[in-house]
């Protein structure tokens, strides 16, 4: 059923262990580093249950409210709903909350399509995924080795254990794990964690294959979190990105953490710890909120370039008419591909509907490869401007300082006030350390972009496209005979 904002916020103070360096912090809710990332996920939850979006955003079953990234697709006004929610959430955060509630939600949701899949755990699956529905749970995953387990012969000549999380004993009730995982986005924030392997193992790593779900504040874990951004930013105005929407990214340490087999997903079977997600609807699912999460951005980022024109009076020169125009038909570009997803939809598996996976994986990759593009043409439209702009928004406060800045920084376009906060928003994407990250992760959250080609490579119709060729060479052939 649907969660509140203040629900959601009662449940992060569980005493939670998130380290940022030495610094152990049980309750992300007040701590500078995260306060206002959490108090962003709650107004979430207060959005979609508002009158204005609870239609749009939730879905009725049994005489209960259900979030709509939970609905079980029967039909393509399913899958319209499932992608009218996707969008309004990430409309709420301008596309920067990448690992919202309704990611992993989606992954499970489509998983829960084909129970079967799961063998001797499908009615954990299925569980589960009630579990979450009905809890309305925020959950992020942890689904990669950490880098330094790729050469386990180098720490099996030192005696030193394997840091890859693995299943060190079973028990009447679960599974133990130890280990890490990476790179959990969003799991500070979260309620719980999807454990699982979305790369290949090699046959040796039967322990290591283990999928399953653990409560953060779980006894024996702790989160290793990067370096916070928020607390880089006093005021909103300096860095509203930063200051709203920095969703944190964490490695996952196991010390001895119990597993109840409820939540056991995946034991002991390398090859379904990696097809659980693709021959499910998991992985389309998940990752069609990511396209409209990216969409949101690019609506963003072709607005801010369009001000940005303005704000320079250069909006009427041809070549940067020309460079907005091409903007413009990306988003198109990218509006439609998404659109597509629903209108070209898959009837997969039986009984349900799925996004055209193609279409979806199209994008997948477009994404990936084109934000960088686009953020440099922001830097062009930006020049020099952005380090013409005070340190901060400290200057508006002191009389003499403020007369000055409001003298010399205005422009006929602009008050200085409306400069500053304009150039400020486009720091916070273009060369900010929120931007940094924000540049890294879309070029690896789905993955590394030979894994993200590959999936397209997989789901093209090759026989369809060979068969054009064969038909266009037998024709010829006819004629020359």
């Amino acid at each position: 059923m649907l969660k509140t904002g203040s629900e959601y916020l009662a449940q992060l103070r569980d005493g939670r262990a998130v380290y940022v360096g030495s610094e152990r912090i049980d309750d992300v809710t007040s701590h500078p580093a995260f306060k206002n990332a959490a108090h962003s996920i709650a107004e979430l939850y207060d959005l979609k249950a508002s009158p204005d979006h609870r239609d749009a955003m939730s879905f009725e079953e049994g005489g209960h409210s259900y979030s709509a990234y939970f609905l079980q697709p029967k039909t393509k006004a399913d899958l319209s709903r499932r992608n009218e929610s996707h969008y309004r959430i990430a409309d709420y955060s301008y596309g920067l909350l990448g690992r919202s509630p309704d990611h992993v939600a989606s992954f499970v949701t489509g998983m829960s399509l084909r129970p079967e899949v799961f063998g001797r755990y499908a009615d954990n699956i299925a569980g589960y995924y009630r579990h979450m529905r009905d809890n309305d749970i925020f959950a992020a995953y942890a689904v990669l080795p950490p880098q330094a387990a790729r050469n386990p012969e180098f720490f099996q000549r030192r005696s030193l254990p394997v840091p890859t999380l693995r299943v060190i004993r079973e028990t009447d009730r679960g599974v133990v794990i130890s280990g890490m995982k990476m790179l959990a986005t969003g799991a500070i924030l979260a309620n719980e964690i999807w454990i699982g392997n979305v790369h290949p193992l090699a046959p040796d790593r039967l322990a290591e294959s283990v999928t399953c779900a653990v409560q953060v504040n779980s006894a024996g874990l702790a989160l290793w979190s990067r370096k916070p951004f928020e607390p880089n930013v006093a005021r909103e105005s300096d860095g509203p990105l930063t200051y709203r929407f920095d969703e944190t990214d964490a490695m996952v340490v196991c010390d001895n953490v119990e597993v109840p087999w409820e939540h056991v997903f995946v034991h002991n079977d390398v090859g379904l710890s990696r097809a659980i997600y693709f021959e499910t609807p998991a992985h389309c699912f998940g990752n069609h909120q990511s396209n409209v999460r990216f969409h949101a951005k690019l609506r963003l980022l072709v607005g801010l370039a369009s001000k940005l024109a303005q704000a320079s009076g250069a909006d009427g020169i041809p070549s940067v008419m020309e460079t907005l125009g091409r903007l413009a038909s990306l988003e198109a570009l990218l509006a439609g591909v998404i659109a597509g997803q629903i209108s070209m939809a898959e009837t997969w598996p039986t009984g349900f509907m799925t996004f055209n996976r193609r279409m979806m994986y199209a994008a997948l990759n477009w994404c990936t490869e084109n934000h960088s593009p686009i953020i440099d043409c922001l830097r062009d439209l930006c020049g020099g401007g952005v380090f013409q702009i005070p340190a901060d928004a400290s200057v508006m406060d002191d009389p003499n300082l403020r007369e000055v800045f409001e003298a010399y920084w205005v422009t006929p376009q602009l008050t200085a006030g409306d400069r500053m906060k304009l150039f400020r928003l486009a720091w916070d994407l273009i060369g900010s350390e929120f931007a940094g990250r924000h540049q890294q992760y879309e070029k690896f959250y789905a993955g590394p972009p030979i894994a993200v080609r590959n999936y397209n490579y997989t789901v093209a119709p090759w026989d369809e496209f060979n068969a054009i060729v064969d038909r266009l060479l037998a024709e010829a052939g006819e004629k020359v005979g």
